[in-house]
């Protein structure tokens, strides 16, 4: 009898293993799915949104050169067909996800060019209204966070704190380990015997790590004992090398 129990609890006990390990795949193909719906959904949304906003930018720019133009004039139309190609242009960089900030000299090149060869004083009228769209295409770029100048980016250098950087960025970051368990956490939690599997680390110095992560919110844990998962700040960070990386292979 003892001997049919001892079994029966073995069996019990690889039950309940394979039950665990079914529910961890479970686990983390929902949250595989759901960041892959909210990714879907978020690219939605900044398409929508951005669209709306080139439509609205389009409707702008047809209605002011209609008002602002000098009427009447022989060169009218040639000069609003013109004009028109030239912002129509423009509007394309609201799409983009970086711009270049030489591509927005070019562009004021342009501009400066198609003025050259304008023939009459009243010119200056049309041109008027043409920088003016001009400019507000710029601060809508600008606004988006897509594109901003050296001197804006030499502004925002100027005010990173060293301090705070140093101990909450760079120095949770300095150590492979460290590193190693914030990539592996980009899609999917993570157990503490998981981490210590990947990293080679065993109890109190896998600890180490792991705290210096959650001190400074780059992880957090579920609950007591629970697994762990990245945060938006981490996630963030992650992005960030990989840019990095990508401009280090590309040079």
């Amino acid at each position: 009898m003892e001997k049919v129990e001892e079994i029966y609890s073995e069996k019990r006990v690889d039950i309940d293993a394979k039950l665990e390990s079914i529910h961890q795949d479970i686990k983390r193909l929902m949250e595989r799915s759901n960041k892959e719906y909210l990714d879907l959904m978020l690219a939605n949304l900044k398409k929508d949104f951005l669209n709306s906003i080139t439509n609205y930018v389009s409707d702008d720019r047809e209605n002011c050169l209609e008002r602002g133009m000098v009427d009447p004039c022989e060169m009218r139309e040639t000069c609003k067909s013109r004009f028109t190609n030239f912002l129509a242009n423009n509007e394309n960089l609201i799409k983009q996800d970086n711009v270049p900030e030489d591509v927005i000299e070019e562009k004021k090149a342009e501009l400066s060019e198609i003025r050259k060869g304008a023939p009459f004083d009243k010119c200056d009228i049309c041109f008027s209204e043409v920088n003016s769209l001009f400019n507000k295409q710029l601060d809508l770029i600008s606004s988006l966070q897509i594109y901003s100048t050296n001197k804006e980016k030499r502004t925002e250098i100027s005010a990173i704190p060293e301090e705070h950087i140093v101990k909450s960025v760079l120095e949770p970051l300095s150590n492979k380990q460290r590193l190693q368990i914030l990539k592996s956490m980009a899609s999917e939690t993570r157990t503490f015997s998981t981490l210590s599997e990947l990293t080679g680390l065993r109890g109190g110095n896998l600890l180490f790590h792991i705290q210096k992560l959650l001190e400074t919110d780059l992880i957090l844990q579920r609950h007591e004992r629970g697994d762990y998962m990245i945060t938006k700040k981490g996630f963030n960070l992650l992005i960030m090398l990989a840019d990095f990386q990508k401009l280090q292979d590309n040079e």
